[in-house]
């Protein structure tokens, strides 16, 4: 029978994730996945492709406010998004993130001293505020899934709100290796065990948990990001090396792990929850 395994969070985009035993659906996926951003000098993106010392920042999330940790540097407290009061006093910023521009929350100085500290570079956090707003184009929806879902909100993620992979093909996979890599490489949102083959999420069009429904939206094309130990931040060719003798698109990308949308703006998932297809 398919379960959740794991379930993880991202609260600042390429920062460490979190593992939940159970997490909240929001507007935009996962609650608090992907909610804040790390933007340099120009508001543009910034993430481990670049910066892979971000690997290492270790977020919390503590009464409704987010804390980092790093290497070297005290905890820090960072304003969260969504309260009126804060709503109210936050400094609007543009941000770009891929080819979308959006409107974000600035978190503060501080935090923006804290973060330029520790990655030598000037680095400023912000966050989805009331005035974010970031939908995924009607092209990009499959065409079966446009009537059930019609105009699906992103947060900070690359492109799509969920992000898929069965424990059997990362099985698969590190049979394949000659060390084997943890799932943290991938950074997927919900890991599902009890797969009879490895990449069979491939093949799945719709999947339903706790009474939630995601409809699959296609393949995840992985970068240098899963070349970075998380611990670490040593780079090797692997696993993109391996993916690509037998899991390349028609357009030569590597691919494993599937992206999803989902029908809800709320409801709650569990680990250990039933996964029907």
């Amino acid at each position: 029978m398919r379960r959740i395994a794991q379930i993880y969070i991202y609260p600042v985009k390429s920062c460490r994730g979190v593992r939940l035993d159970e997490a909240e659906i929001g507007p935009r996926g996962l609650l608090h996945d992907r909610e804040f951003l790390v933007v340099d000098s120009d508001g543009r993106f910034l993430s481990q492709r670049t910066t892979p010392r971000l690997a290492i920042v270790e977020p919390a999330l503590c009464d409704g406010t987010l804390r980092l940790k790093a290497p070297g540097l005290p905890e820090i407290q960072v304003r969260p998004s969504g309260s009126e009061s804060q709503e109210t006093k936050a400094r609007i910023v543009p941000v770009i993130i891929w080819h979308d521009a959006v409107l974000a929350n600035d978190t503060g100085e501080e935090s923006t001293a804290w973060l330029s500290e520790f990655l030598g570079m000037k680095a400023r956090p912000v966050c989805i505020g009331a005035r974010y707003s970031r939908t995924i184009p009607r092209e990009n929806i499959p065409e079966p899934h446009r009537s059930f879902i019609s105009a699906p909100e992103v947060s900070f993620a690359d492109a799509y709100p969920f992000l898929v992979i069965s424990q059997a093909s990362l099985t698969d996979l590190n049979s394949r290796l000659p060390v084997s890599l943890p799932m943290d490489r991938f950074r997927p949102n919900l890991v599902v065990s009890g797969c009879q083959a490895p990449y069979e999420e491939d093949r799945w069009t719709m999947l339903r948990v706790n009474g939630i429904t995601f409809r699959h939206r296609g393949p995840c094309v992985r970068c240098v990001v899963t070349t970075t130990d998380q611990r670490t931040l040593e780079r090797g060719p692997e696993p993109l090396r391996t993916l690509a003798e037998y899991r390349s698109n028609a357009e030569g990308g590597v691919i494993f792990g599937m992206n999803f949308f989902c029908e809800s703006r709320s409801g709650v998932i569990r680990v250990g929850d039933v996964v029907e297809l």
